[in-house]
């Protein structure tokens, strides 16, 4: 099953866009992944912006066809696994799975929906990840629920030495959604 794009994946759209359309990217041919794909909206969305120079990643091998059809050079990879440790990116989109585990939940769409026992495990592994492949000045656009723990999740990203920035919130009947910016701190955690 393919994740479908929902209310989470035009706001990250929407900010995506907004980023793009600064006056720091009208070099096209800066480096972009779209982490976990999907259907390809994001990756789509820098296409639409003139942006070629772009790879997209995910786990799921039903989503791998229909994005090398749409024209995206694509990898099927667990987050960064199948991705040249030299692979470095100025920008790195991700919707990642953002919810607590539900048992309830069929099988076939956690892997689309589910970020671990606490909601927020997977997106942690994926900025442990990042950091090798983020070019010194490149961004982070992320989101996340309030389901995901923000509070947990913003400290550990911290503890990672990333600086944060809310760019967009939504709120939902039943949870709000964020889209930040991530980027490197200056200083490293052993200065």
């Amino acid at each position: 099953m393919i994740y479908q794009p929902a209310e989470d994946s035009y706001l990250l759209s929407k900010e995506v866009k907004k980023h793009l359309t600064k006056p720091k990217y009208k070099d096209k041919s800066i480096s972009i992944l779209d982490m976990g794909s999907g259907s390809g909206i994001q990756a789509q969305t820098c296409k639409d912006l003139g942006f070629e120079n772009l790879l997209a990643v995910d786990i799921n091998p039903e989503a791998i066809k229909p994005l090398k059809e749409k024209g995206f050079k694509t990898i099927k990879s667990n987050l960064f696994s199948n991705i040249n440790k030299n692979n470095k990116f100025d920008l790195i989109i991700f919707n990642p799975p953002y919810l607590p585990l539900d048992k309830r939940e069929p099988k076939d769409s956690q892997t689309n929906t589910t970020a671990g026992k606490k909601g927020y495990e997977i997106i942690i592994k994926f900025l442990k990840q990042a950091k090798k492949h983020l070019n010194k000045n490149g961004r982070i656009l992320l989101l996340f629920s309030s389901l995901s723990q923000p509070k947990i999740l913003l400290a550990k990203a911290k503890g990672l030495d990333f600086r944060t920035k809310l760019l967009n919130k939504e709120n939902l009947f039943f949870e709000e959604l964020f889209v930040s910016e991530l980027s490197l701190s200056e200083l490293s955690s052993s200065e």
